[in-house]
């Protein structure tokens, strides 16, 4: 299996590249209306901003190292996913329109995408990180077999009178096979 087109039951996933730059956009500022949004590193939605950091991305072309992938249903973007290597495998990372959660998607991407990763890496170990306050978040990366090994106290975002805002973030391994 390749790591530039996986088809599944109702996706495409893809590499990105630089036209995607007004769908990531658009999730993006879908994602700055969600209960969740405290809990993420705002992403600048100004138009070049988004162009350059999907530039980049996009530069990241087939490399193992950075990958960016488009989750895609019937040819429209809903949704991306991104693997960064660590030492002992690789940190994961997903964004989905708020049109697309709990459907299943994420879950399908994810599932799809580590597959491969693990038929070119089976001894890779595969984290990811949430606020714990992020149930369907949490409760997506349980249902495929990460288990949580610690927390950490994180801030990315400030209130109105300027104080961070704490929470616990869960870190998650999924376990080479």
């Amino acid at each position: 299996m390749n790591l530039t087109d996986i088809i599944t039951d109702r996706l495409t996933i893809r590499r990105i590249n630089t036209a995607d730059w007004e769908s990531v956009k658009r999730i993006w500022d879908d994602q700055k209306q969600s209960v969740y949004a405290c809990y993420d590193k705002p992403n600048d939605t100004d138009p070049e901003a988004v162009r350059k950091r999907i530039e980049k991305w996009a530069s990241a072309g087939e490399s193992m190292e950075h990958m960016f992938f488009a989750v895609c249903l019937n040819g429209s973007m809903i949704g991306y996913v991104a693997f960064n290597q660590r030492d002992t495998g690789y940190e994961t990372g997903y964004c989905f329109h708020s049109d697309h959660q709990g459907k299943g998607y994420a879950k399908e991407s994810l599932t799809a995408l580590i597959t491969a990763i693990r038929q070119i890496q089976p001894d890779a170990i595969i984290t990811a990180g949430t606020a714990l306050k992020n149930i369907p978040s949490v409760n997506l990366l349980h249902s495929i077999g990460f288990r949580q090994t610690g927390t950490e106290r994180l801030s990315f975002c400030k209130d109105a009178a300027g104080q961070d805002i704490l929470f616990d973030g869960g870190i998650f391994e999924l376990a080479a096979k």
